[in-house]
This record gives C-alpha cells, sequence and structure tokens, in this order.
C-alpha cells in the first residue's frame, strides 16, 4: 500500500532529524519539523520522481493518520495531569490566556484593517486574522513540554491549560466567524450565538461530571473482565466517544481526548495499571504517531507567499510572537510567576502548528479568501501566510524554550 511506503519514509527520516537535533541539544520536534519541511520541499518540487509518495501524502488516509496524532498526543497529555491539578492550575492559567487572546486577536484584527484590501468580507478576514494569531497549538505545547521534561511543573500546566483556553475560544469565534459567512448577514445573529454557547455548556455539564463519577465506578470493573488490553482498550473507547461528542457540539475532538486523559488517573484504577496504560501510551504517541503529526506541519508549507507577500509575512510572524509573548507572560507575572517562569510561559504560548492549519483550511473551504474577486496576491497568499507563520513559530518555541530552561 503506498500510505505503508510513506510512513515508512517518515518515520526513517524524521527519526534520523530528531536524533540531530538531540545531539546538537536542540528538542526532537524540532527535527521532525525540519524533517517536514525537507520531505515536503523534496516531494513538491519532484512529484513526477516520486508520484507514489506525493499521491499518498495528499491522500485522505494519511490526513486521517494526522489527525490520530493529535489525538493521541492529547490524551497522553490528560493521563499526565489530573482534573485536580488542572483546576488548580486553571485558576492563574485563566489570566494567562485571556492576556494571550484579547493582545493576538487585538494585533490580528489591526494587521488585517490595515494591509487587506477593501471588500465585502474584509472585516471578517480581519476578524479571521485576530483568531488565527491567538490560538496556541495544544498538541504542539504539550510535545514541546515533554521533550523538554517540564509538562508536570507550573510553568507547564500553566501553558497547558491556558492554551486550552485559548483554543476553546478561538474555535468558537471560527465558529462564528463560518456563521456569518454561511448566511450573508456581516453580522451575528443572537440565535446562533446563543445556541452555540448552549452546546459549549452542555459539552462540560456531561463530560466532567461523567468522568468524575462514572469513571472511577467503571474502573473497579476493569479486573473482572478477560480480554486482553482491557484498560487501554476501555480508554481508546471512551476518548473517542468524548471526541466525537465535542465535534457534535461543534468543538474540537482534541478538547474530548484532553479531557478523558484527565480522567484517567491512579484514583480511577490502580497504581500498576495507570503507569502501564501510560507507558503504552507514550510508546504509540511519541514513537510512532506524534512523529507523522509533525511532519504534516511541514508538508504543507509552501514558501511562494513570502515572494509575494514578504512584508505583511514578516510583520504576521513577528505579531505572532510577541502578542503571545507580552500577553500571556505579563499576566503569567502578575499571578506570581517569576520573570523566568513567566518568559517561559510567554514563548511555550507562541507556538501554533497543526491547529492553525486546520482553522486556516476551514477558513479556505468557505471561501474567505476568494474576495475581492481576482484575489490580489496578499489575499491568494493569506493561507500561506498563516502556515509559514504557524511553522515559524513552533520552530521557534522550543529553541528559545530549550535555551531558558538550560539557563534558569
Amino acid at each position: 500500500m503506498d500510505i505503508l511506503y510513506l510512513i515508512l519514509v517518515l518515520l526513517v527520516v524524521t527519526r534520523v532529524f530528531a536524533e540531530l537535533a538531540e545531539r546538537v541539544n536542540l528538542p526532537a520536534i524540532v527535527g521532525e519539523l525540519t524533517a517536514g519541511v525537507a520531505l515536503g520541499l523534496a516531494l513538491s518540487t519532484m512529484r513526477e520522481s516520486w508520484p507514489v509518495l506525493w499521491s499518498a501524502a495528499e491522500s485522505e488516509t494519511y490526513e486521517s493518520i494526522v489527525k490520530l496524532g493529535m489525538f493521541f498526543l492529547m490524551l497522553l497529555a490528560g493521563i499526565r495531569m489530573e482534573p485536580l491539578d488542572f483546576a488548580r492550575t486553571s485558576k492563574s492559567a485563566i489570566f494567562v490566556a485571556i492576556g494571550g487572546m484579547i493582545l493576538p486577536v487585538a494585533a490580528g484584527i489591526l494587521l488585517g484593517l490595515t494591509l487587506l484590501p477593501p471588500s465585502p468580507l474584509k472585516i471578517v478576514q480581519s476578524l479571521f486574522l485576530g483568531t488565527a494569531l491567538a490560538i496556541t497549538a495544544v498538541p504542539v505545547a504539550v510535545r514541546i513540554f515533554l521533550d523538554l521534561g517540564e509538562l508536570e511543573t507550573r510553568v507547564g500546566k500553566t501553558v497547558i491549560a491556558a492554551a486550552l483556553w485559548d483554543d476553546l475560544i478561538s474555535l468558537f469565534l471560527l465558529a462564528f466567524l463560518i456563521a456569518v459567512m454561511g448566511s450573508g448577514a456581516g453580522v451575528f445573529g443572537t440565535t446562533e450565538a446563543l445556541l452555540l454557547v448552549g452546546k459549549v455548556l452542555l459539552f462540560f455539564a456531561v463530560t466532567i461530571p461523567f468522568g468524575l463519577f462514572v469513571f472511577p465506578f467503571i474502573g473497579q470493573y476493569f479486573k473482572h473482565l478477560r480480554f486482553p488490553e482491557v484498560d487501554f482498550s476501555m480508554l481508546l473507547i471512551a476518548g473517542l466517544a468524548y471526541a466525537t461528542f465535542a465535534e457534535r457540539m461543534e468543538l474540537h475532538f482534541i478538547i474530548g481526548a484532553f479531557l478523558t486523559g484527565m480522567f484517567f488517573h491512579p484514583k480511577s484504577v490502580d497504581a500498576r495499571t495507570y503507569k502501564r496504560v501510560e507507558q503504552q501510551m507514550s510508546g504509540i504517541t511519541r514513537g510512532f504517531l506524534a512523529p507523522i503529526f509533525f511532519v504534516s506541519v511541514g508538508l504543507h508549507l509552501d514558501f511562494s507567499a513570502i515572494a509575494t507577500t514578504p512584508v505583511f509575512v514578516v510583520a504576521l510572524i513577528i505579531i505572532a510572537l510577541l502578542s503571545k509573548l507580552i500577553g500571556a507572560g505579563v499576566p503569567a507575572y502578575l499571578v506570581g510567576l517569576s520573570r523566568q517562569e513567566s518568559l517561559m510561559v510567554g514563548v511555550g504560548m507562541s507556538g501554533r502548528g497543526a491547529v492553525e492549519l486546520i482553522v486556516a483550511g476551514v477558513a479556505l473551504e468557505a471561501g474567505l479568501f476568494l474576495l475581492p474577486s481576482p484575489p490580489p496576491p496578499i489575499i491568494r497568499g493569506l493561507f500561506s501566510s498563516i502556515v509559514i507563520m504557524a511553522l515559524v513559530t513552533t520552530i521557534v518555541a522550543p529553541i528559545v524554550l530549550h535555551w531558558l530552561i538550560r539557563n534558569k
């Protein structure tokens, strides 16, 4: 099968690049993203030489495996963060999330209103830029802190909790923007707004009590089941159910996966089972699915926007980095983190990654980049500009974080 050939090549190349990154004291994720860029450029420039690899990389099967990688990354992150830890961290993280949301949204809107050409969609396009800049790619942040051994620290928990809040709000805003484009009204409808809020509240009203009370009750009876790896299977079933429910409520499936992992802890199952399942999850995630997920970011890169609208691309990257650094770092310092920790929070919130690609892809399918007609270069390159910004911030964040940790 073509997809098996592609996976073979991806795993070999990413493992080589990851090892090289580790040899020069950089996190493995930097090597995996660099591998993605190299493979993407090679496949796009030599399509005729490698038609099998190119078609496999563009297939729905590969995209499904990438999404599975996101699912497992978030499930693993949830397993390593108990609900009470998340709740305690969220008390400070909510202020970090608010700052990390307001400043990037405002900066993105201002950038759009200043540089984008006049069109009936200019306001929506500017709001989209603000929404895109506000996103923190939770799977990327998880992998960065996993690689650096900082996921369970105060900084790691604050970044993950704040990133989840930011992504929840960003995906909520995206739903509004798509609804506006679909209706053509140019304003948010009260009915649609209330319906979206109701779905979000319903999701948490169902999943949190179920995870707190039903999961431990079911976990008591795992030992009576006889089929092999029952604990691992039941965790996947629960995670897939939560992820599916999240999508039905118009949330991203990664939120459901993360919540599921949080409710799988030593108090819901015995410590021995927890450790065994956590090791199994880590092996399949970090050894197989995570590298494939991160290489997909590089495969989506198109450098054409750099040549056609270099000023816009550079401005977008600078604003993306500074708005998160200031917007998230300053609130982190105000809620009690040290200057070094606050700086780490601001940097950790800067990585965008594949969540950005998903949001940009949704906007592309909705026709956000079609006006004015014919689209000028800045509009034609808007999708590529966002992808380039996502890749740059995702590579810069772990490098800077690694340096900060070594010098703290």
